[in-house]
């Protein structure tokens, strides 16, 4: 399995409709929105977790820089989040 990250999505468009644009390229295992904690609203980005590794390299190269609904999206295989220091407690 492979994670890809996408940034610069429509606020317009659904994970139904990102599944569907993966789905061209192979099996798409789960699509997830990112949201702010605070409001709930849609970041505009997530990430999409494809079977087959081949398939995520295929999709990455033909989706990064293409139009989505009037945004370029930005397409590139997911990497860890850095560790963040600790925050102080009051």
């Amino acid at each position: 399995m492979k994670q890809i990250y996408v940034g610069n999505i429509p606020y317009s468009k659904t994970e139904e409709d990102l599944q569907s644009l993966f789905a061209e390229f192979g099996t798409v295992n789960s699509v997830k929105f990112v949201s702010d904690r605070e409001t709930g609203r849609f970041r505009g980005f997530g990430f999409v977790e494809m079977a087959d590794g081949s398939c995520a390299d295929e999709a990455i190269c033909d989706l990064e820089g293409k139009e989505f609904d009037g945004r370029t999206l930005r397409v590139n295989e997911a990497r860890p989040r850095p560790a963040r220091p600790p925050r102080d407690t009051w």
